[in-house]
């Protein structure tokens, strides 16, 4: 179990949200002191061979930068350079049980705007250049060594033919080397520029990152989730229509028909609600969940939750408000049991006590078939 104190610094989750969170950098040295890597470097450059992992390769050539999507061939790594390339990896905590375990370390922030863990395995000199996060972030070091020069820099402009984020200039205003256990905080738009500094060998840093999806992004998210949300029967009809010397006037009666459609959509506070928590909870495309095989009978599932409890599965998003819960992109209205539902958000796996009622575990049957849901004592 990770201190949440001592990963902050010393001082508390609300003194950290409070004096820090969106408004000012902070240096931790040793965050988790001892800190053990999460894998080894065979297993970071398994990872990034597998088709349903995110990763990126980017090689720098004195001044110039080359990025390459994963994933990728195993023979890839013999052709890389010495120095200067770094191999990024992401969601590390959806596929390793120690990651998720140290993503959940920082849920003091809610799950809503927790995202994942990126790893980034550097050769000596490796780094991705001078560049912002428009999210906050914690970079937490593990082997070798990195230099981070920071700067709280108004001029963002990006140099305009890199393949990636580059800034255009960085003016350093402070420089920190991290070691093992060491940790930055850095609140959205801090340039930041980590190269490793170790002469052999490996670094590793991971970065816990946050969600901050832009406004379009919520506006087209929205737009989808009530295409696939909503179904109105019917269809725009007009028998009293008029011959018309004026074919390019839109009729009132059209024009009413559409505004007559939108409202019937019912975006009220309580539909936008609903898509709040669906939005918030939707896995990342590449996210799969395996059912288990063979699968328990409800009955047996049922008696064996009594014995050990149910944990959700590391890939699961699940989250409420007042009158909802939501789990992977889907909203269902909490109507029975809701202590129970809030604390297995909260917590992720819990005691399942007798007393529930037979509607809760018939909804954790479904969970467990879906494989989003697993015994207490399952994987």
């Amino acid at each position: 179990m990770i201190d949440r104190t001592h990963l902050l610094g010393g001082i508390t989750p609300a003194a950290f949200m409070r004096e820090h969170w969106h408004k000012k950098l902070r240096l931790i040295k040793q965050a988790i002191p001892e800190f053990k890597e999460l894998l080894s470097v065979e297993e970071i450059l398994a990872l990034a061979t597998r088709e349903d992992v995110e990763s990126r390769l980017i090689v720098r050539d004195g001044k110039r930068w080359a990025l390459e999507h994963g994933p990728f061939k195993a023979s890839r790594w013999k052709s890389l350079p010495k120095e200067n390339w770094t191999l990024l990896v992401q969601g590390l905590n959806l596929h390793l049980p120690r990651a998720d375990e140290l993503l959940r370390a920082f849920a003091f922030v809610p799950y809503a705007r927790l995202d994942d863990i990126m790893v980034s395995l550097a050769a000596p000199g490796g780094g991705v250049g001078p560049h912002f996060d428009s999210y906050d972030v914690f970079l937490l070091q593990g082997q070798g060594t990195r230099r981070w020069k920071l700067s709280e820099q108004q001029d963002l402009e990006l140099e305009p033919d890199a393949p990636l984020k580059i800034l255009k200039k960085m003016r350093a205003e402070q420089t920190h080397d991290l070691h093992a256990g060491d940790m930055l905080y850095l609140p959205p738009k801090v340039a930041h520029d980590g190269v490793a500094t170790q002469t052999s060998g490996y670094c590793t840093t991971y970065s816990i990152g946050f969600r901050a999806p832009t406004k379009q992004e919520i506006a087209e998210a929205f737009a989808h989730w009530l295409v696939d949300t909503t179904e109105l029967e019917g269809r725009l009809e007009d028998p009293e229509l008029k011959a018309t010397n004026e074919p390019g006037l839109i009729p009132k009666h059209y024009a009413n028909t559409i505004a007559e459609t939108i409202l019937e959509l019912g975006i009220s506070r309580d539909t936008i609600a609903q898509f709040a928590g669906s939005f918030a909870t939707e896995p990342k495309a590449s996210v799969g969940f395996i059912a288990p095989e063979p699968a328990l009978s409800r009955a047996k599932f049922a008696t064996l939750a009594k014995q050990h409890g149910v944990q959700l599965d590391r890939r699961t998003l699940c989250a409420y408000d007042a009158k909802h819960l939501f789990v992977n992109g889907e909203a269902f209205t909490l109507l029975g049991d809701m202590a129970f539902w809030r604390e297995l958000a909260n917590v992720r796996a819990i005691e399942v006590p007798a007393t529930l009622a037979s509607e809760t575990f018939d909804a954790l049957y479904e969970w467990y078939d879906e494989g989003w849901l697993h015994l207490r004592s399952g994987n």
